[in-house]
């Protein structure tokens, strides 16, 4: 084999190399790519702890399991403004929530089993994995777009009432 032509094999073995990496990277680029929609899984009220009158109601979606509650809102892009997720946990303990893999900046309400907020954290920034506790014991947990808690004035002690789509 003379040089001229081990030079065009290499040359040929060099390109199908590149475009081999170059389709993995696009594969990989993809499986980044992942949508998730919001799934409407139930109705929620929050109210004023003096008057019982409505603040808002907005529609959720339940993380009662193990997954859903350690996925969350992660990988969504957007969150409607009278949307929301509710997390319903079978005991009453402090939380702790992050934003990892989250990237919308969320409001984080902290209830206790009476349905009554204990504590918040607002305006969670997007993909920060530092701890995000609540003051007290909570039963439930309401992640809403960063900012809402303030614009509706919810306040410690305003209850939340929910209903579940069967």
């Amino acid at each position: 084999m003379s040089l001229k032509q081990i030079l065009k094999f290499s040359f040929v073995v060099s390109i199908l190399v590149s475009l081999h990496n170059c389709k993995e990277d696009k594969v990989s680029i993809t499986k980044d790519k992942v949508e998730v929609l919001f799934k409407k899984e139930g109705t929620l009220n929050l109210k004023k702890a003096i008057s019982d009158s409505i603040i808002k109601s907005i529609d959720i979606e339940i993380a009662d399991n193990e997954y859903e509650t350690q996925t969350g809102l992660m990988y969504r892009t957007e969150l409607g403004i009278n949307q929301g997720m509710l997390f319903i946990f079978p005991d009453v303990s402090l939380r702790s929530f992050y934003m990892k893999n989250t990237k919308i900046p969320l409001d984080i309400i902290y209830i206790n089993d009476e349905k009554t907020i204990v504590s918040f954290q607002k305006n969670a920034k997007p993909l920060d994995e530092t701890s995000l506790p609540s003051d007290a014991p909570a039963k439930y947990v309401l992640e809403i777009n960063g900012g809402l808690s303030d614009q509706w004035k919810l306040e410690i002690g305003d209850k939340i009432e929910f209903s579940v789509i069967d």
